[in-house]
């Protein structure tokens, strides 16, 4: 690592209040898929004060902003998000479940961490691009609602995404390591049926059941379930049921659909067959129906060579490092739920050698924490879940990584994760996360052939085209 670099890296550390700071207090605002006003304007404020070129409000969706620094190419972007979900108020550092605001919300998939790891790689990039005057830009993207929202996929429809030479992001997990593999692509449509009123008794002929109809196309895509991929998914959820009165012909009710499959093509596809099997059930029924898409979002393209240089940072800088109490903390909180002894990363489920060494490092290590970086592994890997960084791999080069932020085996969205985003674990790995990945943006823009190599591969994995989930016209639907 020359000085310059190092340099950078540490121009990390000097920030590092700051960006405990940040992430502390957008774990302290805790605001909802696109409702992250407070989320977002503290981005904005920090960064522009920061030196970086602050646009509010990107691609329409008000709280998205871009923050820039440099000039010319490359340029290379750096995700950030900053929601967090329903529920899950908790108390921070706590060991057992205790809400902050009964009923209210908490970060419990990490992203006031995840934000802040990314601002904090930005910092770094900036330091570097300012002392040694090269040619190039960072750009950190403020992301909303990836938990509902797909910010990112409406920004790839506005081809925001071709305009880089590669993205870098992160997730807090319970390992560290390089993220491989491909993921679900997602669409959510709500159909709202309309039927007509009347007395089940009395009046039945006269009546049309919106209630009705919604069973109907459930009982309709129960038997598509036989005939799509082994990889698709169709969940449902009745948001409306119409009423609480069984003498009572519903005349309204809806059903919110969540389409899923390995490949957003096909899910566009799958997503259609759902479309009119609700078609037939307003048929049947003699209701009418109206479909509110709700969002959208792809599978995530892999890319070797972006990965290779992020692990060749990881294994440089390491891993965070944790005090005896910390690790004490960790041991306790991973008493609190089952599955602690879980074989953690994605290569241990998919090989078995990576598997052997997973389970050796862990015994090594012998805490709650995985205090080691996972073997890199780029064979096959599926993860069922949805996101949408998907979309941006789909338009430009994307790399992952997880950094531990919380204790092996831990839930995702548990109140757990929200306890951890608040302790010095959470804050280690945030910085962890943003030197490793300030390291890997400074390699992407000093050596230009590495950027060639995740172009070319780029451009293999994705030669069959990007079908965008999101329909033209649609906006952003603010979660209920």
């Amino acid at each position: 690592m020359n000085t310059d670099k190092q340099a950078a890296l540490a121009a990390v550390d000097a920030k590092a209040a700051l960006v405990t700071e940040v992430a502390d207090c957008i774990w302290d605002y805790a605001e909802l898929s696109l409702q992250e006003v407070r989320s977002a304007e503290k981005y904005c404020a920090v960064l522009e004060a920061e030196g970086f070129t602050v646009e509010r409000g990107i691609c329409g969706i008000s709280t998205a902003f871009s923050a820039a620094y440099g000039s010319g190419r490359p340029v290379i972007g750096l995700l950030a998000e900053y929601d967090a979900l329903s529920g899950l108020s908790q108390e921070g550092g706590a060991l057992e479940r205790k809400e902050r605001t009964p009923g209210g919300c908490g970060h419990g998939c990490g992203h006031n961490l995840l934000g802040a790891g990314a601002f904090a790689a930005a910092l770094g990039v900036k330091d570097w691009l300012a002392r040694t005057g090269a040619p190039g830009t960072v750009v950190l993207y403020g992301c909303p609602g990836e938990e509902g929202g797909a910010a990112k996929a409406f920004m790839a429809r506005e081809e925001l995404w071709r305009e880089l030479d590669a993205a870098l992001t992160w997730h807090p997990d319970d390992v560290n390591e390089v993220v491989t593999g491909s993921s679900n692509s997602c669409i959510q449509t709500q159909y709202h049926f309309t039927g007509v009123a009347a007395h089940a008794a009395g009046d039945p002929d006269r009546g049309r059941s919106a209630l009705d109809a919604v069973e109907l196309m459930n009982i309709g895509v129960q038997f598509l379930r036989e005939h799509m991929s082994d990889r698709a998914r169709v969940h449902y959820a009745i948001t409306d049921a119409g009423g609480r009165s069984p003498n009572v012909v519903q005349p309204r009710a809806s059903v919110l659909y969540m389409v899923r499959s390995n490949h957003v093509s096909e899910a566009v596809e799958l997503q259609k067959r759902v479309d009119d099997i609700a078609a037939g059930a307003a048929l049947m029924t003699g209701t009418t129906f109206e479909k509110q898409f709700i969002d959208g979002l792809a599978d995530t393209i892999a890319n070797h060579a972006l990965e290779t240089v992020l692990y060749r940072n990881f294994q440089e800088l390491g891993v965070p490092e944790h005090t005896p109490e910390e690790l004490a903390f960790a041991d306790a909180l991973a008493k609190t739920y089952p599955g602690s002894d879980a074989a953690p990363g994605i290569g241990a489920r998919y090989d078995g050698a990576v598997l052997e060494q997973v389970r050796r490092l862990q015994s090594e290590a012998g805490h709650a924490m995985n205090d080691f970086l996972a073997p890199l592994y780029q064979g096959e890997a599926f993860q069922p879940g949805s996101t949408d960084v998907g979309d941006v791999s789909w338009q430009c080069p994307t790399g992952q990584i997880h950094v531990a932020a919380w204790p092996n085996g831990t839930p995702g969205h548990s109140w757990q994760n929200v306890s951890c985003g608040r302790t010095d674990i959470g804050h280690k790995a945030a910085l962890h996360a943003g030197k490793v990945l300030a390291g890997a943006a400074i390699d992407l823009l000093a050596q230009p052939g590495l950027l060639e190599e995740a172009r070319t591969e780029f451009l293999r994995r994705t030669e069959a085209g990007y079908t965008c989930p999101i329909p033209a016209g649609a906006v952003p639907v603010v979660p209920d």
